[in-house]
């Protein structure tokens, strides 16, 4: 113990000794570091963004979704589906569910009336999808006892009416056979492909409306709606047969009753696989060259140190006395470097400006910078210097006392 610790004080005086060559040659330690621990940073911020956009498709480990049909195609008498789903929800004591069905409403917009993809849900699906608003509030309670429908309007429909101020409570027109005043109580991010304006609707609303269903184009009529339930991932097997036995049970002979689980943690092995190498690439051949370049220049700073080597050799420093500390220098200082990248790299990982950016509006729960990244930094640091220190320091054994002295 006592040799290790003079090992390391030894190669701490060594390096502030030689402290302007030691930072000159640690500036690409530091920034490979840097560098590595920043791609691991960020890409855990990129998988987080993506895991919340697959969430808000599919929904939350686990999703499981419910579709029931008779044996024409038709959905299930309103009351009896209503009945059985009510029952396995109290049942099995699911928190989180909700009905979800697409219709078309015509709209009267300044410009002419045109008809909008309108999709009716429970409150519980904004929690289940992580729905973001750009503006406004997903729906509450007041809503579902609103005389004026709320509805949730995406950015195109906004923009087409105007872009008004939602604390002015903006209305829009539902044309049907009797026209109905909604109030838009918030907005949602359109995707990128998406031109046609659409918006949310509370499922029990929805269905009270005068709405044109869509038209199934096999002649089979309106599609039935779609049960999700947000179930604990080590329960969804489990839950999935015995919520669609009992629904099956419920609605009889004829009817069919299904549950498939759709978020994205159903897919067979890890989806995020390619985004992680792809992140242990570039962190692999970052660090790779700073290592190179660490390498040559500890052996360019050894041969300035040949004569002191064979100095402390003529003294009685052994040639395992002489390896390690050669060796401990460039492990000390790469070290050293290390912290100072990891630093660098969660100050940038950090920054809200780039989180802003790598997230594009679509992280709602930004991670904490990740502790095996910081770990990751360090060890790559550790095990940078010991290779680079390893190569001089065999280099230092092999010199012969009296050549080195004469150098």
């Amino acid at each position: 113990m006592t040799s290790l610790v003079g090992s390391f004080v030894e190669a701490w005086q060594e390096l502030r000794i030689h402290r302007t060559r030691v930072m000159l040659s640690l500036i690409g330690v530091a920034v490979a570091v840097c560098a590595i621990t920043t791609v691991v940073g960020l890409g855990a911020v990129a998988e987080q963004a993506t895991i919340e956009q697959s969430e808000r498709q599919g929904g939350r480990p686990a999703s499981l979704a419910l579709y029931a049909q008779m044996s024409d195609g038709t959905a299930p008498p309103e009351a009896t589906m209503q009945d059985a789903w009510t029952s396995v929800i109290a049942r099995y004591k699911i928190t989180y569910a909700s009905r979800v069905i697409n219709a078309n409403q015509t709209v009267q917009f300044t410009d002419g009336a045109a008809p909008v993809n309108v999709i009716g849900v429970d409150r519980e699906y904004g929690t289940m999808h992580r729905m973001t608003l750009s503006e406004g509030t997903w729906f509450s309670e007041r809503d579902a006892v609103r005389l004026a429908p709320a509805v949730l309007v995406n950015s195109v429909f906004y923009d087409r009416i105007g872009r008004p101020n939602l604390a002015t409570h903006p209305t829009t027109t539902l044309v049907g056979a009797q026209n109905t005043t909604a109030v838009i109580t918030g907005v949602y991010p359109s995707a990128t492909w998406d031109t046609f304006p659409a918006m949310y609707m509370l499922y029990d609303t929805l269905a009270a409306l005068s709405v044109d269903a869509p038209v199934d184009p096999m002649g089979y009529g309106a599609p039935a709606p779609q049960y999700e339930m947000w179930v604990p991932p080590d329960l969804a097997e489990e839950l999935t047969v015995a919520v669609q036995r009992d629904v099956q049970a419920a609605l009889g002979t004829g009817a069919t009753a299904q549950i498939n689980r759709q978020d994205y943690a159903s897919f067979n092995g890890d989806p995020y696989l390619p985004l992680k190498l792809m992140v242990g690439g570039v962190a692999g051949l970052v660090l790779l060259l700073g290592a190179l370049g660490l390498v040559n220049i500890a052996l360019v700073t050894l041969k300035q140190r040949i004569r002191e080597i064979g100095i402390r050799r003529s003294f009685g420093a052994t040639a395992g006395r002489v390896f390690f500390a050669v060796m401990m220098e460039s492990v000390v200082a790469t070290v050293v470097a290390g912290v100072v990248g990891v630093i660098a790299a969660v100050l940038i990982v950090k920054n809200p400006w780039l989180e802003d950016l790598i997230g594009q509006g679509q992280v709602t729960e930004f991670p904490a910078f990740p502790v095996e990244a910081a770990i990751l930094g360090l060890v790559c640091a550790t095990v940078v210097g010991a290779l680079a220190g390893l190569v001089p320091a065999l280099v230092a054994v092999r010199v012969k006392v009296i050549d080195a002295i004469r150098y």
